[in-house]
């Protein structure tokens, strides 16, 4: 007996695929995914309880601004109370040719927004032919955001940090020292709120002092490796001061993810690449130990 196709389809293969997947409909592939299989979503059908004490989290991430672009940079570690969950967790991803975002949190499912994000970005462009622009990419990972506010109230929260180039700017970015700056930085807040910062940012849980250090080191006039230097003398400060924070592991040689953007796209950083670095904010930290 021939099994009968679903409706509306035509002849194979088109009639192999359910209908839902033939049907015109939004740009956004999460809103594809909440119609069709809701369950697939970050977050979904995670109950309350002490499921957020068992989750690792993952802190912290900083982004500086410079002359070239944007620089996103995130330590290693990942904690589950007070112990050491993961000792080399990625918490800084390219997004898409011109973005990357950094996350803290609830690292499972932070994880699984950020892929989501990257098909987000994907698919718009594959519907519509066009990439959407960087203040698109930032909404729509606060929609995102928004639609994990059910497991958010019950502890597994998921903060980003977005930054990225947009190749042609509908309007001039002017940084706080009036000079003009092609790199952009958007922090979230945990029920999908979107704000732009200026020159630098972090977050997570040594957030406080990775600031305090950025707002001493911030050199507007930097070029990319002087930020990446910064921004990696930001993470070692904030992992003298925060438990959650791990520093430069020289010895078993882990150190953090380094992400740039500049009009000619996101390139991460090797890691011999940021490890040379680390090395020589170490050995300045032997003889001034306050940077």
């Amino acid at each position: 007996m021939t099994p009968s196709a679903p409706t509306g389809a035509g002849s194979w293969p088109v009639s192999a695929l359910p209908a839902a997947y033939l049907r015109p409909g939004s740009a956004s592939f999460s809103d594809f995914l909440a119609e069709v299989d809701p369950g697939l979503l970050p977050g979904h059908g995670h109950s309350a309880g002490a499921a957020h004490l068992a989750a690792p989290h993952g802190t912290t991430i900083v982004a500086v601004t410079c002359s070239e672009g944007v620089v996103l940079a995130g330590d290693r570690r990942a904690t589950m109370g007070n112990l050491v969950a993961s000792r080399e967790i990625e918490k800084v991803f390219v997004a898409d040719s011109h973005s990357a975002v950094g996350i803290a949190g609830t690292a499972g499912l932070a994880v699984e927004m950020v892929r989501l994000f990257q098909l987000e970005l994907e698919h718009y462009e594959k519907i519509e032919g066009v990439r959407l622009s960087l203040d698109g990419k930032a909404n729509r990972l606060a929609a995102m955001i928004r639609g994990n506010l059910g497991a958010a109230m019950q502890g597994l929260a998921v903060v980003p940090l977005f930054a990225g180039v947009d190749p042609a700017p509908r309007v001039p970015v002017l940084r706080t020292t009036g000079e003009r700056s092609p790199g952009r930085i958007f922090s979230y807040d945990v029920v999908g709120g979107k704000y732009e910062e200026h020159d630098y940012h972090a977050v997570g849980s040594g957030s406080l002092f990775a600031r305090s250090a950025l707002k001493k080191r911030f050199d507007p006039s930097a070029d990319l490796p002087g930020a990446v230097r910064a921004a990696v003398e930001a993470l070692y400060d904030a992992a003298d001061d925060d438990t959650a924070t791990g520093g430069p592991d020289l010895t078993r040689r882990i150190y953090p993810v380094v992400v740039a953007i500049t009009a000619q796209g996101a390139v991460r950083w090797t890691d011999d690449a940021v490890g040379a670095v680390a090395q020589a904010v170490v050995t300045g930290r032997m003889t001034n130990p306050g940077g």
